[in-house]
């Protein structure tokens, strides 16, 4: 059993990133439904990061939007 980072971010740019665990590849159960879209979790505080639709902020990054609800994070199969 893989013990998961309280946060983990897909953003190189992130202090929460984690190269080695992202190419293993990480699901993410939110309010028990899986999720593919989410660039970042955190499971203590209970939140995923999503891209809010096809909109960039200014220097190109997705526009992101804050979800909150349970996270769960597993290996995918």
């Amino acid at each position: 059993m893989t013990t998961f980072p309280d946060r983990l971010s897909n953003d190189e740019r992130s202090p929460f990133y984690n190269a080695e665990l992202l190419e293993r590849g990480v699901g993410i159960k939110f309010n028990g439904k899986e999720r593919t879209d989410v660039s970042e979790y955190c499971v203590s505080e209970g939140w995923i990061r999503v891209p809010a639709g096809n909109s960039k902020d200014r220097f190109g990054q997705p526009m992101t939007i804050k979800l909150k609800g349970k996270v769960e994070p597993f290996l995918p199969e």
